[in-house]
């Protein structure tokens, strides 16, 4: 996440000022006026002139951490570690490993970090569940995300739907000036259409809320009236001056503009705004009486906890309130937006993640433990301003999984059940013990299961996907069942399947009718349902054989009728080999029409005839 200062805002930079000295001083006093770009150049041009002090090493790191290069923030780690470093620089070194998919290393330096501060939240909730990483890993697949079109070449992040409307904050604006904590211009605030069809217009920016100062994300009241956003104190000329090193220091604040003739009003700031600590990325309740947003002011657990305030009816504000230790952490929780029925959802590198920046969720009418969302929401990398629009069952994510800070949109996966029931087609009983195998439409195997007491099996599925069934039981032919796509809810398949008893002779098997079409001899998907069940019987009893004859109707010449059914003889022996009977024990002839089933000559219905078109199944040995 490219962040800014304006989007994870007041990152605790925490440098050791011990270790600071002349040769380091210009580069010193960019680090910390978060010109990480130009500070970068300045510690590498001191190793370039061979200083190896730990120290460089650790403000490369913590350069390259601050801007997400996670790559350069691990090499510049590894050599400042080789000297005893602060805490938060092991936990620092561990986010990054793990970003870049280092998960045992990660561990490693996450045991040191927790033997430095074992009673840090982290490391609590790291040794209390060593195995999260599969847990995590594991989690049910909630959403399916892409990347939608909006996006630039720049820094893109933060959108939210509001009617038709996606607001998102955007670095593509390149008059702007550029930032020097991440090389690109200033952000501004864009919209797009969101249309019928899923697509995008092209974004233009809000001209009325934006300034030649950073903007970023907003959240919108239900009635499209208020909104709240996020922009730098130097507007209201709020700051602090850092005379040693010359340096005005700013902070991000909220502020309010309220609907005028279809246009943005006046920019107001919050009246609990501060130059001391920094508040932004709010999110407004469903009835406009709570704003929540992301803060370090006093009172916070870690670098920047989510609060909420009460808006009054009059306008005015209540004081702020922390959301508490189960949602905040002694590390960055960030992002919050809350849903029309309560449910938070935020980000945060201090719970147990992937790798940076996760995806939490919350519901605030119960008291329980945020959930991690998984992936495809989470990877390794930063995955942050997660909102969801109930109506139009759509969500927005923003990452850097691509290396850019990029807008996802995160569709819930529509969930459907499968209820199949195994019954003995002779008695209707319930078949117990059945293994039921449910296939997707390329028939890979997805899951398999076995009936319980009711014959009953149940697979949770996704919906608007076709798939199909097989069922397999000892003393009963294997049967295949295809399933339409279904809708959201649950679906029963009555799968009915036959006893080998039932079409098994002393001297032929007996199966349905296996029908060609005219004057061809290939397997119809029909037919070879029905072959598929000699080919079970076969399969079960090694010495069965099996002398296939082949018949036609009394349309066509003799000749003509003779030739088609030894074809059909043919590839009716060439498929049941095919799936693994030996050759040895099938053969197969063509009988043409000189046997009929029913002897109606030239007088033959339909129904006749198809009973006269068919193969049958001797039994040899």
């Amino acid at each position: 996440m490219k962040k800014n200062t304006l989007l994870l805002f007041f990152v605790l930079v925490g440098c050791s000022l011990c270790a600071q000295n002349k040769e380091t001083k210009n580069a010193d006093k960019l680090f910390e006026s978060y010109d990480y770009v130009e500070a970068v150049d300045g510690y590498l041009n001191l190793v370039e002139k061979g200083n190896t002090d730990a120290y460089v090493a650790k403000q490369l790191g913590d350069s390259y951490y601050y801007m997400h290069n996670t790559v350069a923030a691990e090499q510049w780690y590894a050599k400042a570690i080789q000297t005893k470093q602060d805490s938060e620089t092991y936990y620092r070194y561990a986010q990054v490993l793990k970003s870049n998919g280092k998960y045992t290393n990660s561990d490693a330096q996450m045991k040191i970090f927790s033997a430095l501060m074992p009673d840090d939240q982290r490391a609590k909730q790291f040794n209390k569940n060593p195995n999260y990483l599969a847990e995590l890993v594991n989690k049910e697949k909630l959403f399916v995300v892409e990347k939608i079109s909006v996006n630039s070449q720049r820094s893109d992040f933060g959108a939210s739907l509001y009617g038709d409307i996606l607001y998102f904050a955007s670095a593509r604006n390149e008059s702007n000036k550029i930032y020097g904590w991440n090389n690109e211009p200033f952000l501004d605030i864009y919209q797009s259409t969101y249309n019928a069809d899923g697509s995008y217009s092209e974004p233009i920016p809000v001209n009325e809320l934006n300034s030649r100062f950073h903007e970023g994300p907003l959240t919108m009241t239900k009635d499209g009236n208020v909104v709240y956003f996020s922009s730098e104190s130097f507007k209201d000329k709020l700051f602090e001056k850092d005379k040693n090193h010359k340096l005005k220091l700013g902070q991000v604040n909220l502020y309010k503009s309220i609907k005028e003739n279809d246009k943005w009003g006046v920019v107001t700031p919050l009246p609990f705004n501060s130059k001391s600590f920094s508040m932004g990325n709010p999110s407004i309740d469903a009835d406009g009486k709570v704003l929540y947003f992301a803060s370090n002011m006093p009172g916070s657990f870690g670098g920047t906890d989510i609060w909420k305030v009460t808006v009054n009816n009059d306008g005015t504000f209540g004081t702020p309130e922390n959301l508490g230790n189960k949602i905040n952490t002694a590390g960055d929780e960030n992002f919050p937006f809350v849903t029309d029925d309560g449910i938070l959802y935020f980000s945060s590198n201090g719970l147990m993640g992937l790798g940076s920046f996760d995806v939490f969720s919350v519901d605030l009418n119960k008291d329980e433990e945020p959930y991690n969302l998984g992936k495809p929401v989470n990877t390794e990398k930063d995955d942050f301003a997660f909102t969801f629009n109930k109506e139009k069952n759509i969500g927005f994510l923003s990452s850097n999984r691509d290396g850019v800070d990029h807008i996802y949109s995160s569709v819930p996966i529509c969930k459907a059940q499968i209820a199949s029931v195994v019954k003995d087609a002779k008695t209707g009983a319930l078949l117990e013990n059945s293994r039921v195998v449910l296939l997707d439409a390329n028939n890979t195997v997805l899951e398999t299961k076995l009936s319980n007491t009711n014959g009953a099996v149940f697979y949770d599925v996704e919906c608007q996907k076709p798939y199909s069934i097989q069922v397999f039981k000892d003393g009963y032919v294997t049967k295949s069942f295809s399933i339409a796509k279904i809708s959201e809810g649950k679906i029963t398949i009555d799968a009915v399947i036959d006893p080998i008893e039932v079409i098994v002779t002393e001297t032929e098997i007996i199966l349905n009718p296996i029908y060609f079409e005219y004057n061809k001899s290939n397997i119809t998907k029909l037919g070879a349902t029905e072959l598929d069940k000699l080919v079970y019987i076969m399969s079960q009893n090694d010495k069965l054989k099996i002398y296939v004859k082949a018949h036609t109707d009394s349309r066509g010449t003799d000749e003509f009728n003779l030739d088609l059914s030894e074809r059909r003889a043919n590839t009716t022996v060439a498929y049941i080999v095919s799936k693994g009977i030996l050759a040895d024990r099938i053969t197969g002839k063509g009988f043409g029409e000189s046997e009929f089933k029913v002897d109606c000559q030239e007088n033959c219905t339909e129904e006749e005839h198809a009973l006269n078109r068919r193969s049958e199944f001797m039994i040899v040995k």
